[in-house]
């Protein structure tokens, strides 16, 4: 019988990285945050509820959503990171619970999502795998790829579970302290495992 698998991580854990690698191996991943980018599109279902909450300032003259206003708004906030949530994480779970009923009957199915642990849905998974790095490695990661101030990544990673908390929860863990090559090893190692279950 095939598994649903939660993948998650922290910010700029690399779980990305294991996801698009997992796809290139022929697995299908199911990734939340396409589908928030979906819900968050211009004429996106969620759109209209988070100007309302968040005001027309939220959008740029185009009429898409400025998200890296939004970030620097949600990501200060844990009451507006939680609006914003309500709004958006329903329709998400609405469109993932469609394509996991299909995806399943013919293969694994893997739940890429960040916060998996954070809203219940490793209830939903056969069980869990977690990228993880030190939490140096992912401020530098985060700082150099988005462009942020140390303060600007802490505030990113404080917002989420401690990935020292979702690596304790999790049956599968992937250490991407290292290089390409030892974490693509640990993730054939991995599926080796997933294939013999």
């Amino acid at each position: 019988m095939y598994k649903i698998i939660g993948l998650t991580g922290g910010i700029a854990s690399g779980k990305t990285t294991v996801s698009n690698y997992l796809k290139d191996r022929g697995y299908t991943v199911l990734d939340a945050d396409q589908y928030s980018r979906q819900t968050t599109a211009k004429n996106g279902p969620a759109l209209p509820q988070i100007i309302e909450a968040f005001g027309e300032d939220i959008v740029n003259d185009a009429g898409e959503l400025d998200r890296k206003q939004l970030g620097s708004i949600i990501f200060n906030d844990a009451d507006k990171r939680r609006t914003l949530n309500e709004i958006v994480h329903p329709l998400i779970r609405q469109m993932m619970n469609a394509d996991e009923a299909k995806f399943v009957q013919e293969g694994h199915v893997f739940l890429d999502i960040p916060l998996l642990f954070e809203n219940g849905l490793d209830q939903r998974c056969d069980f869990v795998v977690t990228v993880f790095v030190d939490r140096d490695t992912q401020i530098k990661r985060l700082t150099e790829r988005d462009d942020l101030t140390i303060e600007e990544a802490e505030a990113r990673i404080n917002s989420q579970m401690p990935l020292t908390d979702k690596v304790m929860k999790s049956k599968y863990r992937i250490d991407n302290n290292g290089n390409l090559d030892a974490l693509y090893e640990q993730i054939d190692r991995f599926t080796e495992e997933l294939e013999s279950m």
